[in-house]
């Protein structure tokens, strides 16, 4: 099992910025959030229903030549509106650098999918791209808030199985946001909430198209 270190540091460096040859602004990057379970348990360790959370798969999938993808285990039960703060200074500092918002995509799944969420929030940004999967449920916490709105080029992806699950474009924080780029996918893999703790290419191909659309 290979180690995961905090990657946020190194994907600034200038090795990382000109990697294969290519100039930075070519390059896609993804900060990829994970879930819940993670931040609790092992990488081998299985959840009761959904069995072991494939996390490197995942990162496997999503990377390709032209991709970076920043990604770190939480650890456990962090605030997500605080660490989002976190992950809104990593993509201001990209873009600082002169990555363009439209070359950075957040992904975030379950809880990850909030803290995503909370980041189009702080950030504001219309060119950011984002694709929240399994992370609307009925009367969640964000629908509470009733100044939240989202910003940004959303793709929203969610399971007909998932229990309590709420289409995005029905929600509050979607319907008063002005989002001018947003798409929407109900899978129907039978799966329920484990559906996102596997490496399948059912959310993970529309995740990739998302990431390379112009």
């Amino acid at each position: 099992m290979m180690k995961f270190k905090n990657i946020f540091a190194v994907v600034f460096s200038f090795f990382s910025m000109m990697m294969f040859g290519q100039k930075s602004e070519q390059k896609q990057y993804i900060f990829f959030l994970h879930n819940k379970f993670l931040e609790d348990h092992s990488f081998e360790e299985k959840h009761p229903k959904y069995g072991v959370a494939e996390y490197e798969a995942i990162l496997n999938k999503l990377r390709n030549k032209n991709t970076i993808v920043i990604s770190e285990k939480r650890k456990s039960d962090p605030d997500p509106s605080v660490y989002a703060k976190k992950v809104k200074k990593q993509i201001d500092s990209l873009m600082k650098k002169g990555i363009p918002a439209g070359r950075i995509t957040i992904v975030g799944t379950s809880q990850g999918g909030y803290i995503a969420q909370y980041v189009s929030f702080y950030e504001k940004n219309s060119q950011l791209k984002f694709v929240f999967i399994g992370a609307s449920f009925k009367d969640d916490s964000l629908e509470k808030d009733k100044n939240f709105k989202l910003y940004g080029r959303i793709l929203s992806i969610t399971e007909k199985s998932d229990e309590g699950h709420v289409l995005l474009s029905k929600e509050q924080r979607l319907i008063r946001s002005n989002i001018k780029d947003f798409k929407e996918i109900e899978l129907n893999t039978g799966l329920h909430h484990g559906f996102l703790f596997k490496a399948l290419n059912d959310w993970i191909a529309p995740t990739k198209d998302w990431i390379s659309s112009e």
